[in-house]
C-alpha cells in the first residue's frame, strides 16, 4: 500500500470512529488498534475458559440435583463464551492455537479474579453475584465497541451473564435467610470476594496503560474508575437486600452526588496476582494446560474427520 493509500485508509478509519460506527474485519485499521483488540479479546476469552475451574470443581458437591444442573449449565455457558471470543479474535488475523499457546506459556493473561479459591458453596453464589455482576458492568458497554465482531459477540455473552448474576444472588439469598451457620457462610464469602471483585476493573485510571487509547478508539466506553464506581453503586443496595454487610468501613452514601464513597482496593495485591503470585495462579494454569494436552486426541480426530470429508467432497 502506498503512503497516500495508507493515509486515505487511516482517514477512513478515523471517520468511522468519529461517526461512532463499526469497524469490520476487512476494513483498514491501524496496527495499534488491531493489537489492542487482540490483546483484550484474547484476555477476555482466556478468562472465560479459566473461569470454568473455580465453579467446575463444585458441580459434584452442589447441595442438590437442581443446583448441580444449574451450575453445569453455567460452566457450559462460560465455555461457549470463550468460543465466541476466540472466533472474534480470529477475525483479526490471529490463530486460536497461537492464542492458547501464549496463555499456556504465560505470555498472555486472564482476569485476576480467577486466581482465588472457592472454599465453600457460598463462594459459588458470590462469584455469580459479584464476579458476574462486575463482568456485566464491564461488558455491557462493549456491546457498543467500535469493532463489529467483538460487539456482536458481547450481546449474547451479556444476556447469559445476566442469568449467571441472578443465579449467584439467589444462592446467597437462600443462605442469608437460612440458619445462622448459612448466614455466616454467606457473609464470609462476601468478605473474601468483595475486594478481588473491585480489582476486576483494573488499576486506577492514573495507572492504566491502555485505557485512554482504547477509549479514543471506541473499544472501551468508560474508564476503569467509572466502571468500578458503577459496580459499587449497583451492588451495595443488593447487599442490603441480602442482609449482608459490605466489608468496607469507609463506605458512605453521598446524597449530593448520588454515589457511594468507598475504600479503594489494595492494587499492590492486584499487581502481584497479575504477575502470577496469586493464591491459585499455578494451579489454574497447570489444570488448563493438562486439559488441553489431554484433549489432543479429540482435536486430531476432528481434523482427520474434516480432512476425510473434504477428500470425499473433492
Amino acid at each position: 500500500m502506498s503512503h497516500l493509500s495508507y493515509a486515505r485508509a487511516m482517514d477512513s478509519f478515523q471517520a468511522t470512529i468519529d461517526a461512532d460506527s463499526r469497524i469490520e474485519p476487512r476494513d483498514a485499521m491501524p496496527d495499534g488498534y488491531r493489537k489492542t483488540l487482540i490483546r483484550q479479546i484474547a484476555q477476555h476469552a482466556h478468562s472465560e475458559i479459566i473461569g470454568m475451574q473455580p465453579e467446575g470443581n463444585w458441580i459434584s458437591r452442589a447441595p442438590s440435583l437442581r443446583r448441580k444442573a444449574i451450575l453445569m449449565a453455567k460452566v457450559q455457558d462460560e465455555a461457549g463464551h470463550g468460543l465466541y471470543l476466540y472466533a472474534a479474535a480470529e477475525t483479526l488475523g490471529v490463530d486460536r492455537a497461537d492464542l492458547l499457546d501464549m496463555l499456556h506459556t504465560g505470555r498472555q493473561k486472564y482476569s485476576s479474579i480467577f486466581n482465588y479459591p472457592t472454599l465453600t458453596w457460598a463462594d459459588i453464589g458470590a462469584i455469580g453475584w459479584l464476579v458476574d455482576g462486575a463482568a456485566i458492568v464491564n461488558q455491557v458497554p462493549l456491546c457498543r465497541c467500535s469493532y463489529g465482531p467483538y460487539a456482536r459477540a458481547m450481546v449474547r455473552v451479556c444476556k447469559e451473564e445476566s442469568f449467571h448474576q441472578r443465579q449467584g444472588f439467589e444462592i446467597l439469598h437462600t443462605l442469608s435467610t437460612g440458619t445462622p451457620g448459612q448466614q455466616a457462610m454467606a457473609q464470609d464469602a462476601l468478605d473474601r470476594w468483595w475486594w478481588p471483585s473491585l480489582m476486576m476493573f483494573g488499576p486506577p485510571d492514573a495507572s492504566s496503560t491502555h485505557s485512554e487509547q482504547s477509549m479514543a478508539w471506541g473499544i472501551k466506553r468508560h474508564s476503569n474508575d467509572e466502571l468500578r464506581q458503577r459496580f459499587v453503586d449497583m451492588t451495595v443496595p443488593q447487599a442490603d437486600v441480602l442482609g449482608l454487610r459490605v466489608p468496607d468501613d469507609g463506605l458512605v452514601y453521598d446524597e449530593v452526588t448520588g454515589h457511594y464513597s468507598f475504600t479503594q482496593p489494595d492494587f499492590t495485591e492486584l499487581y502481584e496476582v497479575v504477575k502470577g503470585n496469586g493464591p491459585c495462579n499455578e494451579k489454574r494454569l497447570a489444570t488448563r494446560v493438562k486439559a488441553h494436552e489431554d484433549g489432543a486426541w479429540v482435536r486430531e480426530a476432528a481434523a482427520a474427520y474434516a480432512a476425510k470429508q473434504m477428500e470425499r467432497a473433492a
